[in-house]
């Protein structure tokens, strides 16, 4: 849910956080579908490291549903045997008594059978819309890879900028005292956004801090003939205490 509405084919920014990751997910993501203030996004340009997490998460919840399954199963099947080993008579219980255990094991076999169908499902759509996300990010990494089709001078990419997130001075950073100007090469895509980059000089730590804010920028597309075009162009971002 979203606290304004965007337009399918629009490219933007989301940040979540994984219970299995520290640090929040940041990708890029294109808006498929939009009904108000709902919309569909599929992840474009995810990383090995972040398409892994996501993995990794899905198994766990899925590993979860299946041992509470299981416990609930075995704690079930496990009743009826701790009675015979008390040497109390099922017999001697209340009719009423036994009906209401009855009941509430039926209840629970029943909560149990719709949780295994749950997981089931829930597993077999995960697959497929994985499936299908891998497939548009194969599409998009193909358009990605494209070659450059010119080089813009930073001037002129700077006034096609639309969206500038400012980079955070990482606590290492501040404590060693790096300060500095960072020069990265980058290409925009036809869409605006930065699909590729590298840093040219620096601390390594700056410059991860500088890409990690560029992933965020925005910039008019530059145009070729009257066509968005992907370009390449340099960047600086400074670092000062």
């Amino acid at each position: 849910m979203l606290a304004g509405e965007l337009i399918a084919g629009e490219t933007v920014g989301i940040e979540m956080q994984l219970p299995t990751v520290s640090a929040p997910l940041r990708t890029r993501a294109m808006v498929r579908y939009q009904d108000r203030l709902r919309c569909g996004l599929e992840f474009v340009g995810l990383s090995a490291e972040q398409r892994t997490a996501i993995r990794n998460w899905a198994k766990g919840a899925t590993a979860e549903k299946q041992i509470e399954a299981e416990t609930g199963h075995a704690m079930m099947q496990k009743a009826p045997g701790a009675d015979a080993a008390s040497g109390a008579p099922s017999g001697g219980e209340p009719r009423r008594k036994r009906r209401r255990r009855l009941r509430a094991l039926s209840v629970f076999l029943g909560f149990l059978i719709l949780a295994a169908i749950g997981a089931g499902v829930f597993w077999w759509r995960w697959n497929r819309g994985w499936e299908e996300l891998e497939l548009g990010l194969k599409n998009s990494q193909t358009v990605s890879a494209e070659r450059p089709q010119a080089q813009v001078s930073a001037e002129v990419m700077q006034k096609l900028l639309v969206h500038r997130v400012e980079p955070a001075y990482p606590a290492d950073a501040r404590k060693a005292n790096l300060q500095g100007i960072i020069a990265l090469d980058i290409v925009v895509g036809r869409d605006g956004s930065v699909v590729s980059m590298h840093a040219l000089n620096g601390p390594e730590v700056l410059a991860r801090a500088a890409m990690d804010a560029l992933r965020w920028w925005k910039f008019e597309p530059y145009r070729v003939n009257g066509e968005p075009a992907v370009v390449e162009t340099t960047v600086a971002v400074e670092f000062k205490r």
